[in-house]
């Protein structure tokens, strides 16, 4: 009975004690069934935000804020971060609201979105905050990449659909900062490519966040990610965004996708 009771009031007890849960569901019931890729104005709290996609600012907004999924622990009062897939500028927002001297370096390859990011950082006067338009990868140089329209834009496999984008070799950069509080990458699919190549420069990183994504009948290298941050020195824990009710029998996902982690790695 405890156990029905816990996850029936859960939600309640979120919306009576926490002003981003009431601001979650404001959000959800303007944006939650509305036509993808609508470019729309909005304001919450005290931020005035351009949305290029109202349904899935909903749910970045959920991770970012409600869960606070990047929140860590620092006695610095100006901790440096990496924001690799800064998107929109959500995460920037929080990581200003949490550490208001954070020194931060966010980069977005997408040219459309890019513009979306430089506005709403200016609209909420940010400080401090270093824009790079370039992809994070092993190398640079000049890439294709496919834009969604919103958070699912990618280094390009085989679509047509594509600009090119211009592509720094984030080990460099890196190694170029000295330490490094929260390396965050959330960038697509390339994730693997580039946490291979930045094995060797992880030793001044105090955590790192990375979406990993498996794609449906491609190799899994979840374990080289793993293996990468062990021999660094973290302890990691992994969170499963992806749901496939019976597993042995759903053996592809959506979105092209077969699975989709989240992995926390801080040092002890």
């Amino acid at each position: 009975m405890r156990t029905f009771l816990d996850h029936s009031f859960k939600g309640l007890y979120y919306f009576l004690t926490d002003k981003n849960f009431r601001t979650f569901i404001w959000l959800t019931l303007r944006y939650g069934d509305k036509k993808r890729f609508v470019p729309t104005n909005t304001k919450i709290r005290t931020y005035r935000l351009h949305l290029p996609d109202g349904p899935s600012f909903v749910w970045q907004f959920y991770e970012i804020f409600f869960k606070r999924s990047y929140r860590f622990s620092t006695t610095k009062k100006q901790p440096v971060i990496f924001d690799c897939g800064a998107n929109i500028g959500t995460s920037c927002l929080f990581f200003k609201e949490e550490y208001p001297a954070a020194i931060i370096h966010a980069f977005e390859p997408d040219p459309t979105i890019f513009k979306v990011l430089s506005e709403n950082l200016q609209r909420n006067q940010l400080t401090d905050v270093h824009l790079y338009n370039v992809a994070v990868w092993k190398k640079e140089e000049t890439l294709e990449f496919t834009s969604e329209g919103a958070d699912g834009g990618a280094l390009a496999t085989g679509s047509t659909n594509t600009v090119s984008v211009q592509a720094i070799r984030l080990k460099d950069k890196i190694e170029a900062t000295g330490e490094i509080d929260l390396l965050k990458i959330d960038i697509e699919g390339a994730e693997v490519e580039v946490m291979r190549d930045c094995a060797s420069a992880l030793e001044n990183v105090q955590n790192i966040f990375v979406e990993y994504h498996s794609f449906n009948n491609q190799p899994q290298h979840l374990n080289e990610i793993l293996e990468i941050l062990s021999k660094n020195g973290f302890r990691y824990y992994i969170e499963n965004e992806s749901s496939r009710r019976i597993p042995f029998v759903d053996k592809t996902g959506k979105y092209a996708m077969d699975m989709q982690i989240n992995v926390f790695a801080y040092r002890v």
